[in-house]
């Protein structure tokens, strides 16, 4: 943070993840500059995915870069890779990093809510639970809510609407208390807005790869924060924007970063409309990270993660599914 706080941005709506000593922290701000980003070519994207001839048959088959996987679009002004330079970080890369797996003692993800959601009308949990199983392949438990004291986290007022902040590094301190024992990871969820330290307006959250924790607000992705009127449309549009941000968020915790290979979740977001028109779908360099990190079947997760698109009504995403499902089992299906 201190290295950032060096230099002379203005915050703004923008998202940005800074990693340093294995700590993440997303937060806004606008950059004096802009990036010429250039999409990676065919032979690009082919490499980070790495070989897979001695893959089997199945996971082979969900490695295919055919339609289903549109290349990352170059970015238009206010685009993240107009603003940020990110290298890209390739199957072998990561695995290179040495992430942190799940294991036999470690294998479980629990979410933690830090408020009332259902008070503060904030995404169902049983509802985020079931998405996050099926998009891990994982076990997921919520725990019961915990009510954090004055004494535990500092709280502000924003200077711009007086909303009350969470310090999301207090909010860190904690969940490093709580953290259970099977625990692959411990993720705190709230429709409290947060604020890194003095100088920042706000962060999204704050995460530790190496221990494991993170926290994460919703209330910046709630359609009411900016205007929108409550109702059906409200709610709908604020379980597809937790579900996303919480599977984007969610795979740091296994060290996958920033995916500039192809449009797919993993990819930066700088703002609203761009995280919208991401897709809710792992690329193939991506998907093959999250596969060696838990193990799943490839044609049971995506049947499994159809199933609870379309339970939750994101009818696009389960017939995206659908399709990739039907390649997959196809006698024929061939990478590349």
């Amino acid at each position: 943070m201190t290295a950032l706080r060096e230099h002379s941005f203005q915050l703004t709506n923008a998202h940005l993840s800074f990693r340093k000593s294995g700590i993440i922290l997303l937060f806004i701000l606008l950059s004096s500059f802009a990036i010429d980003f250039t999409p990676p070519n065919p032979k690009q994207r082919f490499a980070a995915i790495g070989p897979t001839f001695k893959l089997p048959a199945a996971l082979h088959a969900a490695l295919d870069t055919c339609e289903d996987f549109p290349p990352i679009p170059a970015p238009t002004a206010m685009d993240w890779l107009a603003d940020y330079k990110e290298d890209g970080q390739t199957y072998q890369q990561w695995l290179d990093s040495k992430p942190n797996m799940p294991d036999s003692t470690r294998n479980v993800i629990y979410l933690l809510p830090l408020c009332d959601m259902a008070k503060a009308n904030g995404p169902p949990l049983d509802k985020l639970k079931e998405f996050a199983s099926a998009f891990f392949a994982m076990k997921v438990n919520v725990l019961p809510a915990l009510v954090l004291s004055g004494e535990d986290v500092f709280r502000r007022r924003d200077a711009r609407d007086k909303s009350v902040q969470l310090l999301a590094t207090d909010v860190l301190a904690v969940l490093k208390q709580k953290l259970p024992r099977d625990a692959f990871a411990l993720l705190g969820i709230t429709m409290e807005d947060m604020y890194p330290g003095t100088g920042w307006n706000f962060c999204f959250g704050l995460a530790s790869f190496a221990e494991r924790v993170g926290t994460y607000s919703f209330a910046r992705y709630d359609p009411a924060y900016y205007g929108e009127k409550s109702g059906e449309s409200r709610d709908r549009v604020m379980l597809k924007r937790s579900c996303k941000i919480l599977a984007h968020e969610g795979l740091h915790m296994f060290g996958i970063a920033h995916c500039i290979f192809f449009h797919c979740i993993a990819n930066g977001c700088n703002h609203i409309g761009e995280f919208d028109t991401t897709p809710f779908n792992l690329c193939p360099v991506d998907f093959r990270k999250l596969q060696r990190s838990v193990g799943f079947d490839a044609v049971k997760y995506y049947s499994r993660l159809g199933e609870v698109y379309a339970a939750l009504g994101f009818t696009r995403e389960a017939d995206w599914n659908k399709k990739r499902l039907e390649r997959l089992t196809k006698p024929d299906s061939r990478v590349r």
